[in-house]
Formats: C-alpha cells, sequence, structure tokens
C-alpha cells in the first residue's frame, strides 16, 4: 500500500510539471478535412449537439455544406449538417442568407442559385472565415459579417450589415436541403414580429426513408429595436410576393425553392454612415412539431445572448476536451493542433435528438446521426471509454430502446431514418465495448444489463425483414456458419457476403464476452464457437499475384461448401479492373471497402498460424503496407500497422502507425485521407487521436494495444471513476517527422513502479484505478512484446478471453 501512495504522490508531481494545457478547445482546428472529400462540418456545435449551424457552398462535396476553397459561393447558413460522411448530403435544412443591395423587394434573388454569393479573400488567398468550437464567421463580399454559434437543439445567428444598407433583408430558405428532396411544405409568416414558421419532409440520405422535421425563427436588433418587418412576403423561385404571409397563397407543386423574405429597417444610428445594423436570428429546429420548435429556441436561447451563448459552448468544449492532457514540452505545435482537434471532432457526432424522437414517446436518450456503427465501433466507442463514459451510456441507452422499438439495434441512421448496413449488426460490439468496461456501474448509469443482452441476442438471433436495413441474415448464418454466395432471400440484398461473415463473427465474439460477465456458460461456448466462423470463409489455396509467399486468404463460398473467387488484388488500387467494393446491389465479389487481405482482430493468433507462423504473417503485413493494399481512409484497414505486436514484433507496429500519420495527417483543409466517417461521428478523427496518444483499442476487450505517444507524457482523466492515468515516456526526444526511426519504441513498461506483463498492451484496470504508466523508449526498433505468458495481445484461440 506505501508503494502504491508513493506512486500515487509520483503521479500527482507529474501532472504538476507538465506543460498543462488550460484550454486546449483554444488551439482546435475546424478547418481540418474542410476540403477534397474530407468532408468535415467547420460550423458551431456543442458536444454532440442536434443543432449544426454552419455555411452551405456550391461545393462539389457538399456533404457538411462547407468548402474551404475560397473561390466556391456560399448559398446559404443552415441550422443542421452531418459531419464526415459520404454518399447522399445529408440535412442543410432552414437556409438563412442576407441580402443588402436588391434594387427593390420583388426583385430580390431568393433561388439558391441567384443568390450565391462570394466570401471575401484574404491576402493570403483564402477565405475569410474564421472558427472555435461553438462559433462560426465568414465575412462574404458583400460586405456583411455572419457569425453562428448554438445550443443542442437551437442557433443563434448574427448577421451585421454595412452602415451604408438601407434595406437589410434576411431570405428564409424552408425547402432546399441537401439533397433538394422537400415535399409537403408549410410555412407561415407573422406580419407583425416576423416570426417565420414552417417545415417540411425530406429524403434520409443515405437509405429508403423520409424525415419531417419544423423550424421557427425569431429575430432581434442587436443593440437597437429592431421593429415589425417593412416588408415580408413568400416566395417561389426568385419570385418574392409582398404581403403574402403562407406558401398555400402561392402557385407551387413539388420544388425546392419556397421560403419568406424579410425586409427590416436599419438601425436608427446607421445614419451617421459609421454604425452597422446586426440582426440576430433565433433558430430553434425539432423533429415534432413547429411548437416544439419554437418551445427549443425560447427555453435555450431566452435572451438572444450571442457571446454569452458563444462562451458557454466553448466552455463546454473546453471541459470535454480538457479531460485528455499532454506535456507539450519537445512536441511541435501542429502535433498537439492535431490532436485536440481530432479529440473534437470524435464529439460532432452521435447527434443528442433526446426528446425529439417523433416515432415514439420514451424517456430514454435518444441519439442520431448513427452514420456508420460500421464505421466507428473500432476505434469511436473505445476513445468514450477513456474520457466520457456518461455520454456513453447515454448512447448505449438509446440504441437499446430503438432495439424495444423496432426489433434490432441500430446500424446506421440519420435524421431519425434508417440508412443502410454497411458491414454488420455493428451496434453489437459497441453494446459490448461498454459493458465489458462499466459492468459494474451499468445500473448507476441506468443501463439495465437484462435489456442489453436482450437486444444483442435479438441481433444475434432474430432474422429482421430487411436486414439491409438492421440486424443480419441470421438464418443462414446460424445454419452454415457463413453468409454464402448463391443464397438470395427477399429480406436483403445478396451482397458482401465475406465482409458479413467477418463482422457477424467479431459481433458474436462481443456477445460471448458480455455473457461472460452475466455468467452465462452455455452462451459464452455457442457464440465463442460462432466468434470463430472467419475460419470457415479462410481459403488456403489462394495467392496473391506479385505476392511470393502470400498464400491462403478469406474468399466467397457456396451453400455446398465450395469456395467461389475473388481477386485478392480486389477493390486496392492493385486491382486490374479499377472495380470498388462499395454499397451496390450488382456487387457480388462478397466484399466491402476491403481487398481480401483483411483481419480478424479477436483471434489474430488463428490468422498467423493460419498463415503460416510469425515470419510469413510479418511478410504478409509489409507487403500489404508496402504494395498499397492498406487503405488508410477505409476501416477495415485501420488495425493492421498496429498487428506486428501479434507476432512479438511492436517495433514496427510503431513505425509502420508513425508512418501513416505522417503520410496521411495533417492540420490542413485538406488533411485527412478521405472522408472522416464520425460519424461520420469521427471515425478517422478518433484513429488518428489513438495513434497520437500511442495506442489502438480491441472494442469489447479490456485492451489497449500499447505503443508510445507522441508527448512526453498524456493523462486521462475519467470522471465516472474520478481517477487520472498517465502515461509517460521516459527518453522522449521528439517525433521523426517521416515517420520513420527514432527514440520511440518501448523497451519496457512499469504501472505503478512495478514491471507490467507486457510491453505490447495495457489491460482496462490500469485505467479504472488511476495510474501511472511509464514507458522506457529506446532506438532499437527489435523490442518486443516481453517474455512472460501474457506478453502478446489476447487471442481466442490461445484462451485470452477465458476472462474478459
Amino acid at each position: 500500500m506505501e508503494k502504491f501512495l508513493f506512486y500515487l504522490i509520483t503521479l500527482s508531481i507529474c501532472a504538476a510539471n507538465a506543460a498543462v494545457l488550460q484550454n486546449p478547445a483554444s488551439i482546435v482546428n475546424l478547418f481540418i478535412g474542410t476540403t477534397d472529400g474530407g468532408n468535415v462540418f467547420p460550423g458551431a456545435t456543442i458536444p454532440h449537439g442536434l443543432i449544426k449551424v454552419g455555411m452551405d457552398t456550391e461545393s462539389s462535396h457538399p456533404q457538411a455544406g462547407y468548402d474551404s476553397n475560397p473561390f466556391v459561393p456560399v448559398t446559404g447558413f443552415s441550422q443542421m449538417h452531418d459531419s464526415g460522411t459520404g454518399g447522399g448530403v445529408p440535412l442543410s435544412n432552414f437556409k438563412i442568407f442576407p441580402l443588402d443591395s436588391c434594387s427593390s423587394f420583388a426583385e430580390c434573388p431568393t433561388d439558391i442559385f441567384s443568390r450565391a454569393t462570394q466570401r471575401k479573400i484574404r491576402a493570403d488567398g483564402t477565405a475569410d472565415d474564421s472558427a472555435s468550437p461553438g462559433y462560426f464567421a465568414s465575412n462574404l463580399s458583400t460586405g456583411i459579417r455572419v457569425e453562428l454559434t448554438a445550443t443542442r437543439r437551437a442557433a443563434l445567428h448574427r448577421y451585421t450589415f454595412p452602415a451604408s444598407s438601407k434595406h437589410p433583408r434576411l431570405v428564409v430558405d424552408l425547402t432546399n436541403d441537401g439533397g433538394t428532396s422537400s415535399t409537403n411544405p408549410t410555412m407561415t409568416i407573422d406580419p407583425a414580429s416576423g416570426r417565420i414558421i414552417g417545415g417540411a419532409e425530406f429524403a434520409a440520405s443515405f437509405g429508403p426513408g423520409r424525415y419531417s422535421v419544423f423550424t421557427c425563427m425569431d429575430f432581434k436588433g442587436d443593440g437597437y429595436t429592431l421593429g415589425s418587418p417593412t416588408e415580408f412576403g413568400a416566395y417561389l423561385g426568385s419570385s418574392p410576393i409582398k404581403n403574402t404571409t403562407n406558401i398555400n397563397q402561392l402557385y407551387f407543386g413539388f420544388g425546392s425553392e419556397l421560403g419568406g423574405l424579410l425586409t427590416f429597417a436599419p438601425n436608427p444610428k446607421s445614419s451617421n454612415g459609421k454604425t452597422p445594423s446586426t440582426i440576430l436570428a433565433r433558430v430553434g429546429v425539432s423533429f415534432i412539431s413547429t411548437t416544439q420548435a419554437c418551445q427549443n429556441a425560447a427555453s435555450e436561447l431566452p435572451d438572444f445572448d450571442f457571446e454569452k451563448t458563444r462562451q458557454t459552448s466553448f466552455n463546454e468544449w473546453n471541459e470535454l476536451l480538457s479531460r485528455i492532457q499532454v506535456d507539450t514540452t519537445g512536441v511541435d505545435q501542429n502535433t498537439t493542433v492535431l490532436l485536440y482537434s481530432s479529440l473534437y471532432r470524435t464529439h460532432i457526432s452521435p447527434a443528442d435528438y433526446t426528446g425529439e424522437n417523433p416515432k415514439w414517446t420514451s424517456t430514454e436518450p435518444y441519439y442520431d446521426s448513427l452514420y456508420c456503427n460500421w464505421d466507428t465501433y473500432r476505434t469511436l466507442y473505445p476513445l468514450y471509454s477513456l474520457h466520457d463514459p456518461v455520454t456513453f451510456s447515454r448512447i448505449v441507452r438509446g440504441m437499446i430502446n430503438i432495439q424495444q422499438h423496432e426489433g434490432w439495434l441500430p446500424e446506421c441512421r440519420g435524421a431519425t431514418a434508417q440508412n443502410f448496413i454497411q458491414g454488420g449488426s455493428n451496434a453489437d460490439p459497441i453494446l459490448g465495448e461498454f459493458f465489458v468496461k462499466f459492468n459494474e456501474h451499468a445500473a448507476a448509469l441506468n443501463v439495465s444489463a437484462s435489456d442489453l443482452y436482450t437486444a444483442l441476442l435479438a441481433d444475434a438471433e432474430v432474422q429482421p425483414p430487411n436486414w439491409d436495413l438492421q440486424g443480419r441474415q441470421a438464418n443462414v448464418w446460424k445454419s452454415l456458419g457463413y453468409i454464402p454466395s448463391d443464397v438470395w432471400e427477399p429480406s436483403g440484398t445478396n451482397t458482401k457476403q465475406v465482409s458479413r461473415t467477418l463482422e457477424h463473427a467479431f459481433g458474436d465474439f462481443a456477445i460471448s464476452q458480455v455473457a461472460q460477465i452475466l455468467g452465462k456458460a452455455d452462451d459464452v461456448v455457442k457464440y465463442q464457437k460462432r466468434a470463430s466462423n472467419f475460419n470457415n470463409v479462410w481459403d488456403p489455396s489462394i495467392t496473391v499475384p506479385g505476392g511470393p509467399g502470400v498464400k491462403g486468404m478469406m474468399q466467397p463460398r457456396l451453400a455446398n461448401g465450395q469456395f467461389g473467387f475473388t481477386d485478392p488484388r480486389h477493390c486496392s488500387i492493385n486491382d486490374p479492373t479499377s472495380s470498388t467494393c462499395f454499397l451496390d446491389a450488382h456487387n457480388t465479389d462478397g466484399f466491402y471497402e476491403a481487398s481480401p487481405l483483411v483481419y480478424v482482430p479477436q483471434d489474430t493468433a488463428k490468422l498467423i498460424a493460419l498463415q503460416g507462423g510469425n515470419q510469413s504473417f510479418v511478410s504478409r503485413l509489409d507487403f500489404i503496407i508496402d504494395q498499397g493494399y492498406f487503405d488508410v481512409s477505409d476501416e477495415p484497414s485501420q488495425q493492421i500497422p498496429y498487428m506486428y505486436h501479434y507476432a512479438n514484433k511492436p517495433g514496427l507496429s510503431t513505425q509502420r502507425s508513425r508512418q501513416v500519420i505522417a503520410e496521411h495527417f495533417d492540420v490542413t483543409p485538406d488533411g485527412l485521407p478521405g472522408n472522416d466517417v464520425t460519424c461520420m461521428s469521427g471515425a478517422m478523427a478518433s484513429y488518428a487521436f489513438f495513434y497520437l496518444a500511442g495506442m489502438y483499442p480491441l472494442p469489447a476487450t479490456k485492451q489497449y494495444l500499447l505503443s508510445s505517444p507522441y508527448f512526453p507524457q498524456i493523462s486521462f482523466f475519467n470522471p465516472l471513476f474520478n481517477s487520472t492515468t498517465t502515461i509517460k515516456a521516459n527518453g522522449f526526444k521528439g517525433n521523426p517527422k517521416n515517420g520513420t526511426g527514432g527514440t520511440v519504441f518501448v523497451q519496457s513498461v512499469k504501472v505503478n513502479g512495478q514491471p507490467y506483463k507486457s510491453n505490447c498492451y495495457l489491460d482496462w484496470d490500469v485505467f479504472t484505478n488511476g495510474s501511472l504508466v511509464e514507458l522506457q523508449l529506446t532506438s532499437n526498433i527489435n523490442v518486443t512484446c516481453g517474455t512472460g505468458p501474457n506478453a502478446l495481445p489476447p487471442s481466442l484461440s490461445t484462451g485470452g478471453y477465458s476472462k474478459p
């Protein structure tokens, strides 16, 4: 006990001596990944806010609305966006746009193309935009300044018109969502106050469903009495009709160019030629009704106080980001910016829609923008485990509640609509991750263990009406132990069979971990056996053209047991047919977003045995990475650089993972490899964060693979445990810019002063107890995991998960 207390004191001294960032939110760069297909949202939101208010542009990649290319025109400032998604353009609902120089009300360019305006361009050639957590601003070429901030369900806009403005006007676009998909629009203007209420029905961006959403907008002068609008009217296209208060007063059918136009008197002080007119627009949003949208705005922004709202949002972000602290001594500033900017993006989505679920009434939390679990289960939720378990528990409760009402756990969800499944039923490892880490605290977090397990079994055992949207092709999975290529069922699309086999095996592994904690011995045996079903699609005879010694890999298989064939180069840059493996009913090769050169995270030891031992396994990993089969922009590749750990070559993992950061991540607007599927939800962000932190997680287990952090010290505060774990890199000498070489390899590990069982991973209790982890670094890349019986990371086939 005395020794343990001594190391707790040492831990406190280390933390005190580190160069602690008091305001990590102040160094977040919101513009990383905002061009060249990164699709990152840089607007204003709070952590997991429903509202994500930001700029919309005429970008060729408008999924998040914004494009940092300064020559892309602006079309409006809408209330909701997703971040990092591919596929169809989501949300971008209820745009507002300021106009200053119409010759008359009737001549104002209200349609989205006519009103498009350039931003001001700085001397360095960049757009005159700025942003920080909870705030976004832009200066338009018209001289109008736009500022945005947000609460959970309401946005506050601030439009500052030039002092010369005689007729400041605002366009309120009710129907132009990102996909121009609106139907059944409604809108009413109050001539006395200018309040606009309305809504419409829109198409889901990644699935067959539709959703309805509503808004309520109020306006106020900033520092002066705004008064009633001097002109008002509904518009169709670029034809505003003065004094109309309802779009039903217009002739319209299907169309995306409907809304309202308001003119206000300028600030009385503007007559001096120096004082601008500033109009505040308060916007409530609801998926329930216009009445609730108005209530949301009034309750969350009662006083229209822009600076207070902005500061409150910043403070919320700052507290969240401050739970992880790094010593920045000897570290390039951009590395610190990349770490915290990545951490920030992991909390943009999922979005907290609690109280805004139109499908059923429940007191449970409801989270949406699960876009998609396939992208996020690997790294996002294990990061939440380290520093934000309360939010994690609320997301899990929301998923369980969805299963209780819809029959199966959600997979991909946006704006309350079911979207298409990508890999498997990937909520399973998310619930498994939560329960393995927090089962002792589940009741205190209001998570029912029995409800959680029931939800997992629904995915595992019951085939849904449409497994393209939820659940699994469960019947054939249970009878054959794999998804065959030649079984067509009316309940889903016959595609992605090998990828789904691998994902279902990992999902069943997660269920076995939960069953073990709950003492369900028969289920442990059952689901561990099913977790080994990846063996059923392993064909040992397949070789890779150009890959000497690379033999055996996953392949499609028929229901009669015979193997089909997919070229191992398929879905890679080496594919001779240049084909892809995206979501496509015509894609019958068996794989989704990955070539047959894939991984099995729950049993890498078995994969090594199938591939002929450690040397062959290392050679295969080298071949995969050196020949471009490793695709950093797609999630199935994410663990590959860390897989050398399992062959007792952790130094190679360290170097490969650092090369990934050096080659693919930076703090520029195009500093992400591909889109940041955050989720959506920050899949790339959490991935980059873990690499920078010197770890890689294994979901639904108690292990984090270990390397060296990019900092002399990194600390994780977990508010549930009220504990801090610090990883200290003794011998830290900086980070090689190209990721190669350096004093970055882990020679030995101590936890609270005692030699640890492995140099290659940390168990969860290191983080629950609050520990000092000391890494001794070396320049010798030939380090090992150690010599003890538990030195290598666990695998299923070696008994490593007999106890989770």
